[in-house]
């Protein structure tokens, strides 16, 4: 079965349209609006081998809160909608990455049950377009909707490129890791026979 899901987000202050492979080749196709967004979302796609087309027409002239956290929201559902039943797929996913001066550790956990741990510091207003203190809000709506475990956690760096970018690719090779699937796993991954 293809694991792959198309989300769509309808509000007064957003228009936004996901689609996800998570058995892609790194093949990405974003448009938010923000740049250094953008460069982000096809990073996750390349280092995680998805397949990602992200459309986002949002209330940029008040600022880029709500494309951020929304295009994290639907990007959440589907990774939620792409995993399915979560039968056979490894659950976990670990990577410290290098980006330069940089290092940047990402854990998660396919549980069912939300949670973001983020513990980087950026210390500019903006990289770019973007406000630096939407990076943890993309990855709150993220985790909520995708109703995983993660922790984000910053272990040296100074450039504000650099750690959001590692952040980015520690998150994707994380996942890829995460969803892939082990045929040894009956089921789900879990003692207690479900992952929720």
């Amino acid at each position: 079965m293809p694991r792959t899901a198309t989300i769509e987000r309808n509000t007064k202050e957003t228009k936004i349209t996901v689609s996800l492979n998570l058995d892609g080749t790194g093949r990405s196709d974003n448009h938010t609006g923000i740049g250094f967004f953008d460069h982000m979302l096809d990073g996750f796609a390349r280092h995680g081998l998805f397949d990602l087309i992200v459309r986002a027409d949002g209330d940029l002239h008040v600022d880029t809160h709500h494309t951020v956290e929304d295009t994290g929201i639907v990007l959440g559902k589907a990774i939620r909608e792409a995993v399915g039943d979560k039968k056979g797929i490894v659950r976990f996913g670990t990577k410290i990455l290098p980006m330069d001066d940089a290092l940047v550790l990402c854990a998660l956990d396919l549980s069912g049950r939300p949670y973001l741990a983020c513990d980087l510091n950026l210390d500019r207003e903006k990289v770019g377009e973007l406000e630096t203190e939407m990076v943890r809000e993309f990855f709150y709506a993220v985790s909520y909707a995708a109703e995983m475990n993660l922790h984000l956690k910053q272990i040296s760096g100074y450039n504000n490129h650099h750690i959001i970018e590692a952040a980015f690719k520690a998150f994707a090779k994380a996942l890829d890791e995460a969803t892939r699937t082990d045929p040894r796993i009956a089921g789900v991954l879990s003692t207690k026979g479900t992952l929720a």
